[in-house]
């Protein structure tokens, strides 16, 4: 499998001031998702002040314990499968959700209908379409429910707002998809409505019938994604759909406070919503993450990476 990330485990503890052989590796990946700037691509293998204030934002934009090291709590981070979008070309505003520069919407009348369609040429085969379209039209409801816009899959691929396909490698929008696990997807702001998966990922609508290791569950990243389409960027709240990241084999499918916060700020409120029932399922979700973060340790996650490539 493609390892993609996994190597950056060795680079455990380094703090500024090391240089260690491959350190520009981990410099690209800062660079891509927005964090590290460096004239005319020069990246080294010194772990320099630009580089230490990169960690820094890195930390602080995920909610992370801002150490200025690359720590366990760091690494396990970067490791993570996650969304292609950048997480610091958005608009972060006093809260936790951000927005794409401009805070782009679309540009309809309230209520606001939304079509979407299914390239006919980028699907996977090995899940049954049926089964594609009900993840999408469950993903889609979801959002609906918390604000004025309905979204209606249109047989016809040429003008529907928003074009969904799966994709590899270099497929010519200038963020090209990079083998198992590492980038999962990308969605773009209003109202570009590019919806991309990456094709080589095992995506499961159901792990009880998908046994893979690498296994990605569609559904999450399909409802994360729909957040970008509608114009949030990302969260640096954990537990929020919005977060840029997501562990293999899980599912992670509700909508969070923060989520509905940030999509609400821009289209309103759908007139049958009621916060009660998130405010329920957000304090039992954070009981039940807190007591298990609490139990986990660095080496849990290492291991399971070591199994994923073995």
């Amino acid at each position: 499998m493609n390892a993609t990330w996994h190597q950056f485990e060795r680079f455990l503890d380094f703090t500024k001031g090391s240089h260690v052989i491959g350190l520009s590796e981990l410099k690209k990946y800062f660079h891509r998702f927005g964090y590290l700037s460096i004239p005319d691509m020069n990246f080294t293998d010194s772990f320099d002040e630009p580089f230490e204030s990169a960690v820094i934002h890195y930390q602080s934009k995920l909610g992370l314990p801002i150490t200025a090291k690359l720590d366990s709590d760091t690494l396990s981070q970067i490791m993570l499968p996650r969304c292609g979008m950048s997480d610091t070309h958005m608009l972060h505003t006093t809260r936790h959700f951000a927005y794409f520069p401009g805070e782009p919407r679309w540009n309809r009348p309230s209520p606001t209908s939304l079509t979407y369609a299914f390239s006919p040429d980028n699907m996977i085969q090995y899940v049954n379409a049926s089964e594609i379209r009900a993840v999408f039209e469950r993903a889609f409801t979801r959002w609906a429910a918390v604000i004025p816009v309905s979204f209606y899959e249109t047989e016809f691929y040429g003008s529907p707002d928003i074009k969904i396909g799966f994709y590899s490698g270099d497929h010519g929008d200038g963020q090209p998809f990079d083998g198992v696990l590492g980038v999962l997807a990308h969605a773009f702001s209003p109202e570009n409505g590019n919806f991309h998966l990456d094709a080589a990922e095992r995506w499961a609508v159901d792990f009880g019938k998908e046994k893979s290791k690498v296994a990605v569950d569609l559904e999450s990243v399909v409802t994360h994604e729909i957040g970008h389409v509608l114009g949030l960027g990302h969260s640096s709240v954990k537990q929020a759909i919005m977060y840029p990241s997501l562990i293999p084999r899980t599912k992670k499918v509700g909508l969070k406070l923060d989520d509905v916060e940030g999509v609400q700020a821009l289209y309103g409120s759908n007139p049958n919503f009621r916060f009660s029932s998130l405010w329920a399922s957000d304090m039992s979700t954070n009981q039940a993450v807190g007591s298990r973060f609490r139990s986990s340790k660095w080496f849990t996650i290492i291991l399971f990476f070591l199994c994923l490539c073995i």
